[in-house]
């Protein structure tokens, strides 16, 4: 019996043998007249556009990609919770009615020793906050508790160094309760002499909040808390809580990084040192903001300058990936000089977690410059030392690093 043809239907091809892949019939395809991403009539009068569409979201996704820097390290608080989870405690803020010039440590000091001396002359009477604010600036803190609990009830101040020595154990065994119990008292106080320690006292709230620690974990009570010590940007209230509210809106679970500029912006206006390597570093990868090569290079060096150690690992790889190789190992190596992180962050008031990452990247870099003698003289057993010191100080980092260099990116 003789087989009936199928006659093809408007718009198609001839029915031709089967084939793996694109349909050779289809308008655009393979063996098609018609080139391909022109526009096909449809039965209904439509047009076909499904090429140009997809050629269309894939330049529209390449422009949105981010440049991420080869050794994997982004923002403060942009990798996990746990990064910058150990924050530390907002400092005694300055008493108003005290002279602003009289705030210094030093000066604190010489004026608890003054007191002291004209109170064994029988010229003084006693002034526990102060020996007590003495002892605690020199370490001596069992003798500071001492002190402070003598009137707790009566000065706020006492009250304040008291819920930070509990809270992170400072001359007593930890209680993160009894250091919880005194900020909300300073917190929800009417008295004139509590209002300067409001912001501080949120803040530290906030990280107990956050870290769980006192209280319930709750990361939306910790953003409220801090958002009330950040006080909109005042700089008399919490530069700490500004700066933190920048790592916190950096973090995966709240990501937002134009409020993350916002705040970082705020507390480096405010004379916060981290929040000054982190601006650099939003500029430089367009994170938040528009990318600005020039103004994150002006915010990495003022924060090199000022002993931001994250900023010099960022401003080394800067210079190092642009082939300004003299300029990233004579960096390197001031950034690598010091070796006690947590003296570091003392000092700077930086977190100790991107302080060793800092140093892990600039270590690298001048590994490799010793390594392949760019910008300084060859030394392969002195640059193995320093590819060790990067795995020592961050683990992450120099894998990241070592993978851009094995694929020959760096």
């Amino acid at each position: 019996m003789q087989q009936r043809r199928v006659p093809a239907r408007a718009g198609q091809g001839r029915p031709g043998p089967r084939h793996s892949g694109r349909d050779r019939s289809r308008p655009g395809g393979a063996g098609s007249s018609a080139p391909a991403g022109a526009a096909a009539a449809l039965p209904c009068g439509r047009t076909r556009t499904r090429t140009r569409t997809r050629t269309r979201t894939r330049t529209r996704t390449a422009r949105q990609v981010r440049p991420e820097p080869p050794s994997g390290a982004g923002l403060p608080g942009e990798v996990s919770r746990r990064c910058w989870m150990a924050l530390r405690s907002e400092r005694l803020p300055p008493d108003p009615a005290v002279p602003a010039e009289n705030h210094s440590h030093v000066r604190l000091l010489a004026k608890a020793e003054e007191s002291l001396l004209r109170r064994e002359a029988g010229e003084d009477f006693p002034a526990p906050f102060l020996d007590g604010q003495r002892y605690y600036e020199q370490g001596l803190y069992e003798e500071a508790l001492k002190q402070f609990e003598k009137i707790k009830d009566t000065d706020f101040q006492a009250m304040y160094q008291l819920g930070v020595m509990y809270y992170d154990g400072l001359g007593t065994k930890k209680d993160p309760e009894k250091g919880v119990e005194y900020m909300n008292k300073i917190l929800s106080s009417d008295s004139p002499e509590a209002s300067h320690l409001k912001f501080a006292a949120a803040y530290n709230l906030g990280r107990a909040y956050y870290e769980g620690c006192g209280v319930k974990h709750s990361t939306e009570e910790a953003e409220r808390l801090w958002l009330t010590a950040a006080d909109h940007g005042n700089p008399k209230a919490s530069v700490k809580a500004q700066s933190t509210l920048g790592m916190l809106y950096s973090m995966p679970i709240l990501k937002d990084l134009k409020k993350a500029f916002f705040w970082h912006s705020k507390a480096c206006d405010n004379g916060n040192l981290e929040s000054q390597g982190a601006l650099g570093i939003m500029y430089l990868y367009g994170q938040g903001i528009r990318r600005n090569t020039k103004a994150a290079l002006e915010h990495l060096r003022k924060a090199t300058q000022l002993g931001n150690i994250y900023a010099q690992g960022h401003l080394v790889e800067y210079y190092y990936t642009r082939k300004f190789y003299s300029k990233a190992a004579a960096l390197a190596k001031r950034a690598t000089k010091n070796d006690d992180i947590n003296k570091q962050a003392k000092i700077s008031d930086c977190h100790p977690t991107y302080i060793a990452k800092g140093a892990a990247m600039a270590a690298f870099y001048l590994a490799r410059c010793l390594q392949l003698g760019r910008g300084i003289e060859k030394d392969q057993n002195v640059a193995e030392k320093y590819y060790s010191k990067a795995c020592y100080l961050d683990p992450a980092v120099a894998s990241h690093l070592q993978l851009a260099a094995n694929l020959g990116t760096i």
